[in-house]
């Protein structure tokens, strides 16, 4: 039994997309694929792709970075714009304050409540958990993961963070995928029913949880900081959080379905959600329309157009400072950051407007100062 595909496109995609679709489409079990307009490969499972189950769970549609994510939240600032030295001191303190790459944040001495409290299925994981988990929370991650200031259209400052679970999100993936049985198309699965499925479905919840907690403590940090230098205040009623790696079970018509989102937000009737552009362009706050073709989904953000590699070879430092012209960013880091830079990426406003069943724009953000490191 072939599953429907229904695709919302910004672009014709590419051949590897194509045959990751065909090869879903007749996995065991799936009921129903969908991909979103920043559609590309990434291994076994398409970033920007969807898929819905009745009974199988399939880690790899989800991915190791369980939980990744976008939060924001906006500043109580009367000033329209901040100084060159003002942008030097959040940039030194922030890359004191927020641990990237494999850095790790010290002087946490216990985790959250709900994680702490809330045991994993194995003693390696809780070692992991001990260890990693405690000494992670509060890091930012590199490759597209980012730190970034913008101004709405009401000249309103805002925040946005993009991170995810860092290492926890990949040994939860790792020690559930070895325990997955053999399907088609050697696409590993775990029944949801097992003693196995449950246990990744209650490892799973923790790294989206842990996530979370992630972005969240690096946005307090981020209060602390702009308090110090731009002497301004978070609004916290405006906090917007939301995660585009992870698995849930959701109604659907007549179905329930085990619904495996992989760089794609949940976009349920009036649910709030935030999509990056690349780190020169645009982002939006949303809420979905609740579409019944995508599985309730939108895209996670404007999708690669280049791989990393390609965008290396093809873009050089000086075209992106043209890219970057007006906004603050790391420039002794340029040279790896033509990884990240806009060329890189789909145009964002071809891809909203490719989801335009999909999700209401609510605001339209200009990025005025981002930290990435791709180290």
């Amino acid at each position: 039994m072939t599953a429907p595909v229904f695709e919302f496109l910004a672009d014709p995609i590419s051949p590897e997309v194509r045959t990751q679709l065909q090869r879903w489409s007749n996995a065991d079990d799936v009921r129903h694929v969908a991909i979103m307009p920043d559609v590309h490969p990434a291994g076994p499972f398409c970033v920007g792709m969807v898929i819905g189950t009745e009974q199988l769970l399939y880690p790899a549609a989800v991915g190791g970075d369980i939980g990744c994510g976008i939060a924001a939240c906006r500043f109580a600032s009367e000033t329209p714009e901040f100084t060159p030295r003002q942008a030097k001191m959040i940039f030194e303190t922030v890359g004191h304050h927020i641990p990237i790459g494999r850095q790790r944040r010290a002087g946490l001495r216990f985790l959250p409540d709900n994680l702490s409290e809330q045991p994993l299925s194995d003693p390696m994981l809780e070692k992991a958990k001990r260890h990693d988990g405690l000494l992670q929370l509060g890091t930012l991650g590199t490759g597209n993961h980012f730190l970034e200031l913008q101004f709405d259209q009401q000249q309103k400052l805002w925040a946005m963070v993009h991170t995810g679970s860092r290492a926890m999100g990949q040994a939860i993936f790792q020690f559930h995928f070895r325990r997955c049985m053999p399907m088609r198309f050697r696409l590993p699965a775990l029944h949801s029913a097992s003693a196995e499925g449950r246990a990744y479905l209650a490892d799973m919840r923790w790294a989206r949880l842990y996530a979370a907690a992630n972005r969240q403590s690096i946005m307090s940090t981020l209060s602390d900081i702009l308090a110090e230098v731009l002497e301004i205040q978070p609004e916290p009623q405006t906090y917007i959080d939301c995660d585009h790696n992870h698995l849930a079970l959701e109604n659907h018509g007549s179905l329930n379905l085990w619904v495996h989102r992989k760089g794609a937000n949940a976009a349920a009737l009036d649910q709030p959600g935030l999509i990056p552009g690349s780190m020169g362009t645009e982002s939006f706050h949303v809420t979905g329309r609740g579409n019944v073709e995508s599985l309730n989904s939108s895209s996670h953000g404007a999708g690669r157009r280049l791989s990393r590699g390609d965008a290396m070879r093809r873009i050089s430092p000086s075209h992106l400072d043209d890219a970057m012209h007006g906004i603050y960013y790391v420039q002794h880091n340029r040279q790896r950051l033509c990884a990240e830079a806009p060329a890189a990426y789909r145009d964002i406003r071809r891809v909203m407007r490719a989801q335009g069943d999909l999700v209401r724009i609510v605001r339209q953000l200009r990025p005025v100062l981002n930290y990435k490191s791709t180290a």
